[in-house]
């Protein structure tokens, strides 16, 4: 089934819609949506190397706008569907500890997961649900998501197919290992 998806993905990437369905499928993903952007931006980003800029920050912005979905997603189902399966197995300080948790730790998490291939609704609907602050996730998704769309544009405006070989194969690996690396600096503020 995702395959058909996909390859509906690719044929769109063709049509002079394209940057429109680019914007569509960003905001998707980052609420609800199994498919990542890449699979529009890369091909987009091929076929017109000048413009991969500019496919880079609609990419950013359709995912920031499902991403504040994504939150509101997390937000409203914790109080409708979540809250009394938590108050039924008595897990409410367990809850309450995930909360002050991803409060404490949420800027990480949202921008190491912003970068890497998990997808990014997992992050958006957990920031809904531990009620992270609303305009910190936002601007913490427009840098983490405007940087992994960027890198891909900077590697496909200027190396091309080659390029196209390395996002669809190593990129995830590259972006979890600065992720890593972004982590391990945290943690080195935290505790100098």
């Amino acid at each position: 089934m995702l395959r058909g998806v996909y390859d509906r993905l690719l044929a769109l990437s063709t049509r002079p819609s394209a940057p429109l369905w680019l914007f569509l499928v960003a905001m998707a993903e980052a609420s609800v949506f199994p498919l990542p952007p890449d699979v529009l931006l890369i091909p987009m980003a091929l076929a017109k190397p000048r413009r991969a800029f500019v496919f880079a920050l609609i990419a950013t912005m359709g995912s920031v706008l499902g991403g504040a979905i994504g939150y509101g997603i997390g937000y409203a189902l914790l109080n409708r569907l979540a809250q009394p399966i938590i108050h039924f197995y008595h897990y409410e300080a367990a809850f309450a500890a995930f909360q002050h948790k991803f409060a404490e730790y949420g800027a990480a998490i949202i921008l190491i997961k912003g970068l890497t291939p998990i997808p990014y609704k997992i992050v958006t609907i957990a920031a809904g649900a531990a009620k992270f602050n609303f305009w910190a996730f936002m601007g913490l998704s427009f840098i983490t998501r405007g940087s992994r769309f960027l890198l891909e544009a900077v590697l496909l405006r200027f190396f091309g197919e080659p390029a196209r070989d390395f996002i669809e194969n190593r990129l995830g690996l590259v972006t979890s290992l600065f992720a890593v690396l972004l982590v391990a600096g945290f943690l080195v503020l935290k505790f100098a």
